[in-house]
């Protein structure tokens, strides 16, 4: 379901070579994060950080978010 409807090419299937990274984090954040029940609006800003390099560097917490 969240690889159709999440823009900018977000999420990736976790066959792809060079994905562990994402897998571990993904493995180690989904217990504590809350899940995403209901589609949002996209942010209005959305396409100012499409393809922008070093997005984690500079924008990831591991502090979860609100949730729905």
């Amino acid at each position: 379901m969240c690889e159709p409807e999440c823009p900018a090419e977000a999420i990736l299937p976790d066959t792809e070579s060079g994905l562990e990274k994402w897998l571990e984090l993904n493995s180690s954040l989904s217990a504590d994060w809350p899940n995403i029940t209901r589609q949002k609006e996209s942010p209005a800003d959305a396409d100012e950080f499409k393809g922008q390099e070093g997005k984690y560097d500079k924008y990831f917490t591991p502090d979860p978010g609100a949730g729905d």
